[in-house]
């Protein structure tokens, strides 16, 4: 099968095109027809010579995105289900907001990392995206958006998957997004969100970005953290949060903790006093983000009732640590990650 030309950045492309014998300036009109035009087809690139677009052609095709089902939500909240080409299916979301629209992308078929209350690893993993795959679904919400003159103003990689066990493909789906011949995504308006891959977490602090970095953390300690994520038992609690406070040396960013609210679990203002510990005594410059669990009929979960989420946000407050409640968007139309997947699955299954 011929690689993606999505899959390619900029510096990738410049390279292709002097192993053509092509000039290099090339490369910025083909990212223009890709990324700012937006056509998907090689011949439609009119101000290419005819024997560069042949050679396009035969060396790459356009990533196929076939939209299988998707759901609007009432607070303007849309949800793909995309088909592939080799038959298997992927979320992306498109979320409004008062400062513009955010994009949720998928980096992976499935998941292995195996959160207990997360509807994504239902299945388990399948198999990791191509760059082009992760490009692709932005370029469709950005063709979705073209139809009221809006754009893409924020990239969230908190779809399904693990994007730090898709490294390379991750970061290069980084690079064409923020390239400025493209569609030039400004990097403090995308987050990476991890569950707390080590080693990944250590090279992201080289990479030499301003792109955001959210832990998904959910547990204060090590004990609880590996009941509700096996991954916590490859890279254990303390270990994760020694690779964050290095990546914040590096870097002086500040990073965002994920964590999800799960009634009669995580969720006792005992748990918010432990987490405001943690991390003031690693000093580190943190923002908590409050997330109440979505129900998953495959899970045995119950929602936080709302006055203890009101409790837990205080007791991080009054100990100091930056903190929110994320507000709630497509929760009419099973939008937290996976659950149309897992229907989708479901329904293929009978």
């Amino acid at each position: 099968m011929k690689p993606f030309i999505y899959d390619l950045t900029f510096e990738q492309l410049q390279e292709w095109l002097k192993e053509q014998g092509e000039p290099a300036f090339r490369a910025g009109q083909i990212f223009d027809w890709l990324y700012v035009k937006r056509v998907d087809d090689f011949q439609g690139m009119s101000n290419l010579s005819k024997s560069l677009r042949e050679k396009l052609e035969n060396s790459f095709q356009f990533v196929t995105l076939k939209e299988i089902t998707h759901m609007k939500s009432q607070d303007g909240t849309y949800k793909f289900l995309f088909g592939l080409h080799d038959d298997h299916a992927i979320e992306t979301v498109i979320m409004k907001h008062s400062y513009g629209n955010s994009i949720c992308v998928t980096t992976q078929v499935g998941c292995r990392v195996g959160c207990t209350f997360c509807a994504s690893t239902l299945g388990g993993l399948k198999r990791n995206l191509t760059a082009g795959e992760i490009v692709a679904q932005v370029v469709a919400a950005q063709k979705i958006l073209d139809e009221s003159e809006e754009r893409v103003s924020s990239i969230v990689i908190m779809g399904t998957g693990e994007p730090f066990e898709n490294y390379d493909a991750t970061m290069a789906f980084l690079r064409i997004m923020i390239h400025e011949k493209g569609l030039h995504i400004g990097q403090r308006h995308i987050t990476v969100s991890t569950s707390g891959i080590v080693p990944s977490i250590y090279k992201f602090a080289d990479e030499n970005t301003q792109i955001n970095l959210a832990i998904s953390i959910h547990a204060p300690n090590d004990a609880l953290r590996s009941k509700l994520m096996p991954v916590n038992r490859r890279f254990p609690f303390e270990e994760v949060m020694k690779a964050l406070k290095h990546y914040q040396v590096k870097t002086g960013r500040r990073i965002t903790f994920e964590y999800a609210l799960i009634g009669g679990v995580n969720d006792k203002v005992e748990h918010a006093e432990e987490l405001a510990d943690v991390l003031k005594r690693m000093e580190m410059l943190a923002h908590v983000n409050l997330i109440p669990v979505n129900y998953v009929p495959e899970r045995n979960y119950v929602r936080t009732p709302r006055n203890d989420i009101f409790a837990f946000h205080r007791a991080l407050q009054d100990r100091g640590i930056n903190s929110t409640i994320r507000r709630e968007q497509g929760h009419d139309i099973a939008a937290a990650c996976g659950q149309l997947r897992a229907k989708h699955m479901e329904s293929n299954a009978r």
